[in-house]
């Protein structure tokens, strides 16, 4: 199934149904009248979050949707039936954006989270509701009122604990395969992930989702390579892994490389907590990994874990760091969600 994070759609809501001009004629009663009934409601748009889905790939071959009109009033007062709603249901993170792409509309974290995206309009009143002590035979109705209609955006971007970054090659999408049960691609050439990826780590009897994207590369944030793109992925992470890697020609270039597209990215990416480590610790002689490891550690000012996915040097250790860190964090917000305690003398 392909990987679709981004999708701009047409929605519309329904237009109200009009209201209905008619007057009662039927034998033996004596006193008639206007009996038009009222129109129906047009339906509304709106955005559900659903467990089950993590993709955008249903709005990629359907960009219009349209909610379903309001029946005309008919005689003898009935009131035409309201149209249906449209319900368009949306994986877990998605963000929904106003045509500009900048103005969020909403945020819908939370399976069960739904959103009204278009009000449907109301239906037009019959001749009946015009009905007044000095017109008593009222010759006019209202049309309905039109259904909002709008161009949105919507934007996934994947829950998860921790995410991967690194330049490309760094060994993200190995390191994501040997410690969970993702099946990345893995080749010995740059930009083989191309899209992002989800992997469930267990350690210490205890889980946490880790996400990995595709690799940076200078001038990542101006469209170089693929692109900053998919860096709003790892927003919504708590704590970042950075892998460089320990064959490149420079571990301190390549770590301050990526640092700089984060912080050209923004978005908080640059202040969250951050595991510096040397990967591909397996390829390297002594000396170099020496070499390789004082200079990340001059660059990023502390010392990095080395590692090595293939062999398994240090990854226990990489996973209980972010552990820990993810353990923290999530026990600060859930104290800051808390309601502080009623205070009593």
């Amino acid at each position: 199934m392909k990987f679709l994070d981004q999708a701009k759609i047409y929605v519309k809501a329904g237009d109200g149904g009009a209201g209905a001009v008619s007057f009662r004629r039927e034998k033996f009663i004596e006193f008639g009248g206007p009996d038009g009934g009222d129109g129906g409601r047009g339906g509304d748009v709106w955005a559900h979050c659903v467990e089950g889905l993590n993709t955008l790939i249903d709005y990629r071959y359907q960009q219009h949707f349209k909610a379903q009109k309001g029946v005309h009033g008919m005689g003898r007062n009935r009131t035409g039936a309201s149209g249906e709603d449209v319900i368009l249901k949306v994986p877990v993170g998605t963000q929904i954006l106003d045509e500009d792409g900048e103005t969020v509309l909403a945020d819908l974290v939370e399976v069960g989270q739904r959103v009204l995206l278009c009000k449907g309009g109301n239906g037009g009143f019959g001749n009946a509701h015009f009905t007044t002590s000095t017109n008593r035979a009222p010759r006019r109705a209202n049309p309905g009122l039109e259904g909002e209609e709008r161009w949105i955006w919507l934007r996934l971007k994947l829950i998860a604990d921790a995410g991967l970054v690194g330049l490309p090659n760094a060994g993200k999408s190995t390191f994501l395969a040997a410690t969970t049960a993702a099946k990345p691609k893995i080749a010995d050439y740059p930009f083989t992930t191309l899209h992002p990826g989800l992997g469930v780590v267990r350690v210490d009897e205890r889980e946490f989702v880790l996400a990995d994207i595709p690799g940076l590369i200078e001038g990542a944030h101006e469209g170089a390579g693929i692109g900053d793109r998919f860096l709003g992925h790892v927003e919504r992470c708590r704590v970042l892994l950075h892998l460089v890697e320990g064959t490149s020609e420079h571990a301190g270039k390549a770590y301050k490389t990526v640092r700089g597209e984060l912080e050209a990215y923004g978005h908080g990416l640059e202040d969250k907590p951050e595991i510096v480590a040397l990967s591909k610790a397996d390829a390297l002689d002594p000396e170099t990994l020496k070499t390789q490891k004082e200079r990340l550690r001059r660059a990023c000012g502390r010392t990095p874990l080395v590692l090595s996915a293939v062999s398994g040097t240090g990854v226990e250790t990489a996973l209980r760091l972010i552990l820990a860190e993810v353990s923290e964090l999530a026990a600060e917000e859930r104290e800051e969600a808390a309601p502080a305690a009623e205070w009593r003398p």
